[in-house]
This record gives structure tokens, C-alpha cells and sequence, in this order.
């Protein structure tokens, strides 16, 4: 893909602007974001509004009419959607990176002209199903199945949890090819369903009651589609490296959904720290305020520095199926930078905070599922863990600081960490220990990648108070990961534990 000319780069500036223009009058002269963002879905005109700036063109190749699927233009809009609406930003997210990149990497070319022209022309969406109500995330062992049929493909099976439920036009959709009456193969097969054909037309058997994002639609979809061959997508390898390329392409993009709700947080929170006056000064005379502002701020400088590595590391000429460490260490830490700065916003604002409208206290229940879909954060962090301790023992190293500083992603960062670090691992680690050991290695990653956004030229003053910040996060994690434990839920708790029989 070739680089954006200076030309590109300033009619990106009057595009991006223009649509954070479009999105601050429709949120809050038009309408009222903060009403809007407690009802289900968003009213016909605000969509309109929104849709009629063409903000899925940044996923579209340019030989298709789009922007060319350019990764900072596609974080950009993330990012300018999420400062207004988490629910908004996380709409552009599916349809960008569960459908229109996977699309336009992996579809057939027959097809791809009339798809992203409803998408330019007509406002269509689309999304991903995998999720399923038995498997969750183990997704290799899904149960809808696909089969030959005349000139296609028949799709059967139930899906759930699918964001945009009943509302995207297009869905691509994960089976397995049916081997007899009991097995399917191991592979993962990807089609495209056009909701708008009869044949292809995706049941919606009930719709979720979800307590945040209430804009986006979640609920139980049934399949029982046909769709012609040219709908399969083709993958460079086998299905599941495929799987695993859109999946880590899509958590390289959460830093875009992050970007604009943690600067909102921070923007809101500082403003609030100024005005309010407590005794004889304001809230930001107070230390413990300057530290709960500088986490914000910390979170800020790391999800920046995520989205300038992410940029030029995941478009769609890159194939990430390999890049599972980094692509977890993404997702996992920038959502819980996202919850954590909206809990300490909400915190900083006092009872106000617990107003339905306020946009910290809003933004708890609108960032938390974050830190579930699309992987668990502690399954993230577990795997990130044993990715490392892997490699440590196939290249018979057993100190971690020793291999941290062999590695890419961290060779730069950990010399900040030396003294926490510099101890070996023998033998296999309980599952507790592992999400630890995986939180402290993702955090000296992303202090990599501030260190090297820094080195662009990115002020240095915000990157030494992120370093310090991580370094005392490191330490508590390492001290957590030290301490042992083996506590068990104990089952029959209720046996002789009632307090008022002592008394």
C-alpha cells in the first residue's frame, strides 16, 4: 500500500474535521447526546447526519471509490466517534474491522464493488458472527456448520452476542464444513450473508437487554441461509490463520475506539478538578487529584503511543495471524485504560458522577464490556503469559529480564523495569500467576511503544510521567505475582460462618 501524500494528508485533515464538526452538532445542538445515549438505537436523522459524511470510506480500498483503507485514517474516525459515544465509535469498529477490512482482503472480486458501493452510496453495515451460545470464546469448537449445495454453500446454525443484531445489512459468518452426520473439520470457513436476499436472511429470535451500549443492538440469531459460492471468502492459508488475522486486526484497532473516550475523560475531568472549589482552592490543588488526573493522563499517552505503532503495523497488506502477543496486548491494556479513566472521573465528580446522563458515570457500563468481548482481558493476559514462559524455555532462557531485553517489543522499555523483573521462572505457573505475569509484560510493551513515539518527536515531558506511572504499576504487579497464594473457593460456605450465632 503506498504512502498518503502531503495532499492526502491535508484533505484527511479537512475530512476528519469536518465529521468531529458534524458529530458535536448533531450530539449536542441537534439533539442531546446524553438523552440519546440512554434510548436503543440512534433516531433515522442523526443517523443520516452521521452516515451521509461517508465515515466507513476510510475502510474502502480507493480502486472501490473508498479512502483506501488507510490504518491512521480508519483509527482517526474511531477515535473522533468515541470522544462522542463509545456506542458510536464501537459501531464504526464492527463494521470496519469485522467486515469491510476482512472483505476487502479476503473476498471474492466479483463481489466487492456492489458491497462497499452500499456502503458509500446506501449507508449499509455489516458485522461478524463467530460467538456462539454454547462455545463462547472457543470459537475452533462452533457448532454451525456449512455444506456444498447447488452453485453454493448452505449455513446452518446459532450464533449470539453479535453487535449490531437485526440492524447490519451484510454479515460474515464463521462454520465449519460438515465432514458427516456428527463431524466437522477442524477449519473455519468465512461467508457473506446479504440480508436484503430471502435465502440469505439472518432470524433474530430475541434481542438482549444489555445495560450499556444501549445504541448498539445485541440479541440470538438464527442461520438457515444459502449464499453462491463467490460469498466465501478465500482465505492466503487455512481458515483459522485467517480467523486469527482478522481477529488480531481488529484488536490493533481498540487503541481508535480508546483514543477518543479516554481523552474525553481526561478533558472532563480536568475541567471539572478546575471549577470545583473546595475550602480555598480548587480540586487540582489537592495531591491524591494529581494522581488520579495523571493516570488519566498516563492512559492518554499510552493509547496514543498504541495508535502510532498500530498504524503502520496493521493494514491489510500485513498479516497479523502470528501476532497474537502484541495484538493481545493491545486489546487488554487500552480497555482497561478506558474503564479505569472512567471510574476515576466518575469518582473525581462526586455524587454527580451517578447521574444516568453524566459521561463518566455512563462511560463505567459503556467501557466494561470492553474488557470481555472479543477475549476476556484475564484470558488475554493469561495467554501473553504463556506465549512469553514458551518462548523463555525453547530458547532455554529462564530469566526474564534477560529474555525481555532480547525481545523486540520490550528490549527498549525494560532497562525502566530491571530491578522488578530480573528473576527466573522454573516449572509451570497457576493460572493467577500467569494473568499477572501477563499484565507486567503487556505494560513494559507499551511502554516500548511510547519510547519509540517519543523518539518521533512526541512531547517528553507526558512520557516521563507515563514511565513512572507503569514503573509503580509494574511494582504492585510484581509484588502480587510474588506472593503466594493458593486460596480455593470454599463451596459449602454457609456451614457455621453465620456472624449473629457468635454474638
Amino acid at each position: 500500500m503506498s504512502s498518503p501524500t502531503s495532499n492526502d494528508k491535508v484533505q484527511f485533515e479537512g475530512f476528519i474535521s469536518d465529521f468531529k464538526q458534524t458529530l458535536h452538532y448533531l450530539f449536542h445542538e441537534r439533539e442531546n447526546i446524553n438523552k440519546l445515549s440512554l434510548e436503543r438505537g440512534l433516531p433515522p436523522e442523526v443517523w443520516h447526519g452521521i452516515m451521509s459524511k461517508k465515515p466507513l470510506s476510510v475502510a474502502i480500498p480507493s480502486e472501490f471509490g473508498g479512502r483506501g483503507a488507510i490504518v491512521k485514517e480508519c483509527l482517526s474516525v474511531l477515535s473522533a466517534a468515541s470522544y462522542e459515544s463509545l456506542s458510536l465509535s464501537l459501531t464504526f469498529g464492527i463494521n470496519i474491522a469485522l467486515f469491510l477490512e476482512p472483505v476487502a482482503k479476503y473476498g471474492n472480486d466479483e463481489i466487492k464493488q456492489e458491497i462497499f458501493s452500499r456502503f458509500l452510496e446506501e449507508e449499509n453495515m455489516g458485522g461478524l458472527m463467530i460467538t456462539e451460545p454454547d462455545y463462547g470464546s472457543d470459537a475452533l469448537n462452533m457448532r454451525t456448520y456449512n455444506e456444498e449445495a447447488e452453485g453454493g454453500y448452505k449455513v446452518k446454525g446459532t450464533k449470539h452476542w453479535q453487535g449490531l443484531t437485526g440492524m447490519a445489512d451484510y454479515w460474515l459468518i464463521a462454520s465449519r464444513k460438515k465432514l458427516n452426520a456428527s463431524d466437522l473439520a477442524r477449519d473455519i470457513d468465512f461467508f457473506i450473508a446479504d440480508n436484503r436476499v430471502p435465502s440469505q436472511k439472518i432470524v433474530v429470535e430475541e434481542l438482549y437487554n444489555n445495560p450499556g451500549l444501549y445504541i448498539i443492538p445485541y440479541g440470538l440469531n438464527k442461520i438457515d441461509i444459502e449464499v453462491p459460492a463467490k460469498f466465501k471468502l478465500q482465505p492466503e492459508s487455512t481458515g483459522i490463520k485467517m480467523m486469527l488475522d482478522i481477529l488480531h486486526r481488529s484488536r490493533f484497532q481498540f487503541p481508535g475506539m480508546g483514543m477518543g473516550f479516554i481523552t474525553r475523560m481526561l478533558d472532563e475531568a480536568t475541567k471539572h478538578c478546575e471549577e470545583r472549589i473546595v475550602g480555598a482552592g480548587n480540586l487540582l490543588c489537592m495531591d491524591q487529584v494529581q494522581y488520579q488526573l495523571s493516570r488519566i493522563q498516563t492512559a492518554y499517552t499510552i493509547c496514543s503511543a498504541m495508535c502510532f505503532k498500530s498504524s503502520s503495523v496493521s493494514g491489510i497488506d500485513h498479516n497479523l495471524a502470528a501476532e497474537g502477543l502484541e495484538a493481545n496486548t493491545m486489546k487488554a491494556v487500552v480497555t482497561d485504560l478506558m474503564h479505569e479513566s472512567a471510574q476515576t472521573y466518575t469518582q473525581l465528580s462526586g455524587a454527580n458522577g451517578y447521574r444516568m446522563e453524566h459521561v463518566g458515570g455512563r462511560g463505567i457500563m459503556d467501557s466494561r464490556p470492553f474488557q470481555i468481548f472479543e477475549g476476556s482481558n484475564e484470558m488475554l493476559y493469561s495467554q501473553i503469559a504463556e506465549m512469553t514462559t514458551r518462548q523463555m524455555r525453547k530458547t532455554k532462557q529462564p530469566n526474564l529480564l534477560q529474555y525481555l531485553s532480547g525481545y523486540e517489543p520490550t528490549k527498549e522499555a525494560v532497562s525502566y523495569f530491571k530491578k522488578q523483573v530480573d528473576f527466573s521462572i522454573d516449572g509451570s505457573l497457576a493460572q493467577r500467576k500467569l494473568v499477572d505475569l501477563g499484565r507486567v509484560i503487556a505494560r513494559i510493551i507499551c511502554v516500548g511503544y511510547v519510547l519509540e513515539m517519543e523518539a518521533a518527536g512526541f512531547r517528553k515531558d507526558l512520557v516521563e510521567n507515563c514511565v513512572k506511572s507503569i514503573q509503580q504499576e509494574v511494582a504492585a504487579l510484581i509484588s502480587s505475582f510474588h506472593h503466594s497464594t493458593d486460596t480455593q473457593v470454599i463451596i459449602d460456605y454457609k456451614d457455621n460462618s453465620a456472624w449473629h450465632s457468635f454474638v
